[in-house]
């Protein structure tokens, strides 16, 4: 059973903080869930963000703990220790 996204955002308010967004791999993860919430597939989202199912697991669980601000990259971690920077 995959993990449900948070009741207080909307495909809207992912694509509307995705707009605003000025980093790239945040605002794809944003569309990426947005889809999510239209009802599309895990699978499909994970080809919409580039990535794998797992990762858009894992987009999940920070976006539902920290909101948009958890997909954000951290720029104070080097480039080959991000992990969720994919």
């Amino acid at each position: 059973m995959p993990i449900a996204l948070r009741t207080d955002f909307d495909a809207d308010s992912c694509r509307a903080a995705a707009r605003r967004s000025k980093d790239g791999p945040q605002a794809r993860r944003l569309l990426a869930l947005a889809a999510i919430y239209e009802g599309s597939s895990r699978g499909e989202a994970a080809r919409i963000g580039g990535v794998t199912i797992q990762i858009v697991r894992d987009w999940v669980v920070k976006f539902n703990a920290q909101g948009p601000d958890g997909l954000m990259c951290v720029a104070a971690v080097p480039n080959w220790r991000r992990r969720d920077c994919i």
